[in-house]
């Protein structure tokens, strides 16, 4: 089967031909899925996109027409997709149901250690031949609490690694990690983690409950001098109120590998273009603030098995088999 793979970034591309190339051809464009490239998806009965892509009813009707049948997703979350529209058009939906832990948790301690020992802007004044140390001074992580909200397998591999530093560990979820209890991880309420926490990190999904889990409320619980990490989803965080919050002079520093108003922006060059998101360039202003475009998952080792899912989900769609990455089942 020939399948279009769209959104398809340039060191993406070699790994995700290697995987389909025993037993599938795959055209890879770098743009994503939107209204003004679905044309370029007639003809193919197999589509793999990416978590940018827009495939709301209009563009699964149009994806339809040109007889695509199969939509595989390059990503674990599908809040892109218009699933009950593509069950009415008798479509197969298919996502990367687990990834790695690994690349996720190690990325949200590289954001909180950036920020904890100033990293950027050290490097950027050692550049300019400016080798003082004034504003570069850290904490050590060592003896200090670590909050982690959401102690999924990612929430437990990030609790490792700060139990590896010889931080005290909080957390929050509505389920008990046995794994994160062995490294003596003790469940609080959430606003007593954000109250008692120096390192907060978020791992939790996205769902309504959620959505916007810190908000001026509880972003006020914080400690003045907290590291904030947020590798989980955008909308974990209201991004008003983190300016607000930053804009009094609050946080040791905020690390964000996601934002809430991100399509359109991440994963495109905007550099000539003039920034029209207020709430975005201002984030961007602050000097404690490192904002980073969905780079989390962002290995070797993961794009592989990203690829390696995908292939085995155009396998099972053939087959007619239904996994945990099915999302909407083949038609009978």
């Amino acid at each position: 089967m020939e399948v279009l793979a769209t959104g398809v970034q340039r060191d993406e591309r070699p790994l995700l031909e290697a995987a389909f190339a025993p037993r599938h051809q795959v055209r890879c464009l770098e743009t994503a899925l939107s209204a003004d490239t679905l044309p370029l998806a007639a003809g193919y009965e197999a589509v793999s996109t990416s978590a940018d892509s827009v495939l709301d009813a209009p563009a699964l009707e149009a994806l339809s027409r040109g007889g695509t049948r199969l939509v595989a997703q390059r990503s674990t979350g599908y809040n892109n997709i218009d699933l009950a529209h593509a069950e009415r058009l008798g479509m197969t939906v298919a996502r990367v149901a687990r990834s790695a832990p690994y690349p996720v948790a190690e990325f949200a301690w590289s954001l909180a250690a950036a920020l904890n020992r100033r990293l950027v802007r050290a490097a950027s004044r050692t550049r300019d031949f400016d080798f003082r140390l004034d504003g570069l001074l850290g904490r050590d992580f060592h003896g200090r609490t670590a909050g982690v909200i959401g102690t999924g397998r990612i929430g437990t591999a990030f609790a490792r690694i700060a139990g590896g530093f010889g931080m005290r560990l909080l957390g929050w979820d509505i389920a008990v990690s046995p794994q994160c209890q062995e490294l003596g991880m003790e469940y609080v309420e959430l606003d007593r983690l954000l109250r008692e926490s120096d390192l907060v990190s978020l791992h939790v999904p996205l769902m309504p409950s959620t959505h916007h889990l810190l908000g001026a409320r509880r972003l006020a619980e914080l400690k003045d001098d907290v590291l904030l990490v947020n590798t989980g989803r955008s909308a974990l965080i209201d991004p008003a109120a983190l300016v607000d919050a930053l804009g009094d002079g609050r946080f040791a520093g905020v690390g964000l590998d996601l934002y809430e108003e991100e399509e359109g922006v991440f994963f495109y060059d905007k550099s000539l273009e003039v920034m029209t998101d207020d709430t975005l360039a201002r984030l961007l202003a602050f000097s404690n603030v490192l904002v980073t475009s969905r780079q989390a998952s962002w290995t070797a080792e993961a794009v592989q098995e990203i690829a390696a899912t995908t292939v085995r989900n155009v396998d099972d769609y053939l087959a007619g088999r239904i996994t945990e990455c099915t999302l909407i089942p083949t038609s009978p």
